[in-house]
């Protein structure tokens, strides 16, 4: 009896001991990924206030007349400005471009370096151009990731939408030809506004971007743009669209173009690959992509249908970081400054011309001829 009951306490006791080295564990283990998460942030952080180090030209130092400020354009619920830009007599029914800045950078400087607004002046399209404010943000970046400022009728969604409407009646554009491009903050907010309004958006252009739905907290947007979630199937990432748009059986949706750094320190490259999967997805395109083709070292990937024009495009630049590109060789098509990089090729043009604009101005001048 004093055996059995000297083995059951040995049990006991080795049980006990069980249970708190497994507690300890747990609690290692909780710490560990704590302390992980805590670096992760930091380190992200730190990444996204170099980035504010260092802004392109101040729109004082444009000529005047390039760019205009609107007042009064709606309730404005987002607090942001309204900068518009047209050139001198541009008739009615031409397209208009929304172009969205990244964090800490003046909004017309922006349009200037990245070429949009020698683009607008060449092609004839009327020019929209959203800036963020310190109070909004402290790195006037855009809010893509808060849902009070994504979702349809509120927040900074709801202020480009408000300006969208004045500037179409002020130049009297073609509203089915309505486009929006953004870089970094900018690029996600542009993600998240094809999402909310996919009816008004004729297509996008993405720029060191962030997939829309992956964070909802500045903490979150940190740690998604440091290292990408890989892990969602492509039905899960097209859904947080249809979540936001609030239409699941949508039939169309806008086409994308989606511009990717891979020596980007700031945004995990990897995001790209997941904005052409959740894109494509809602196109109804398979993961393989219909071409892929490497020139001058950028790798270029097109999905769609052969017969008409790509519904998703994704461009890879090996040798650029976290910018803009553009080719400062060119006429017109941009100019280097920070966060906007020397790639050789202007991502600004080449999106233009994935939105068949240039076709379109083709034509008028084939008219006029």
């Amino acid at each position: 009896m004093r055996m059995w009951l000297g083995g059951a306490n040995a049990i006991a006791r080795h049980s006990r001991a069980t249970k708190v080295a497994r507690r300890q564990a747990a609690a290692l283990v909780k710490k560990v990924a704590r302390r992980q998460a805590a670096a992760l942030v930091k380190d992200a952080a730190r990444v996204w206030k170099r980035a504010l180090v260092d802004r392109p030209v101040s729109a004082a130092r444009m000529s005047a007349g390039c760019v205009s400020e609107v007042v009064g354009f709606g309730s404005n619920p987002g607090a942001l400005r309204m900068l518009v830009h047209a050139r001198a007599r541009l008739p009615a029914g031409r397209p208009l471009v929304v172009v969205l800045h990244g964090c800490g950078q003046d909004a017309a400087a922006f349009a200037n370096a990245s070429g949009w607004l020698a683009l607008a002046d060449e092609l004839g399209f009327a020019l929209l151009v959203p800036e963020q404010v310190h109070a909004n943000n402290r790195g006037r970046c855009f809010n893509w990731f808060r849902p009070d400022d994504v979702r349809r009728s509120g927040g900074e969604a709801m202020s480009i939408r408000q300006m969208l409407r004045v500037a179409v009646a002020r130049y009297g554009s073609d509203p089915r030809r309505i486009y929006i491009v953004g870089f970094s903050a900018g690029g996600g907010m542009a993600a998240a506004m094809l999402a909310a309004y996919p009816a008004v958006f004729a297509a996008g252009g993405i720029v060191a971007g962030m997939p829309v739905g992956c964070a909802q907290t500045q903490v979150a947007a940190m740690l998604h743009m440091r290292r990408a979630n890989m892990s969602r199937s492509r039905q899960a990432l097209a859904g947080d669209v249809r979540a936001v748009t609030q239409a699941r059986s949508r039939r169309s949706w806008p086409r994308v173009s989606i511009w990717q750094g891979s020596r980007d320190r700031t945004v995990d490259p990897a995001n790209a690959e997941i904005l052409a999967a959740q894109w494509g997805e809602l196109h109804g395109q398979d993961t393989a992509p219909r071409t892929d083709n490497v020139a001058s070292g950028h790798r270029h990937r097109t999905w769609g249908r052969p017969d008409r024009p790509p519904a998703v495009e994704i461009w890879t630049l090996p040798a650029i970081g976290h910018g803009f590109p553009v080719d400062a060789s060119l006429p017109g098509s941009g100019r280097t400054s920070p966060y906007l990089a020397r790639a050789d090729l202007s991502a600004a043009r080449q999106i233009a011309t994935f939105w068949l604009l240039n076709n379109d101005h083709a034509k008028r001048t084939a008219l006029h001829r």
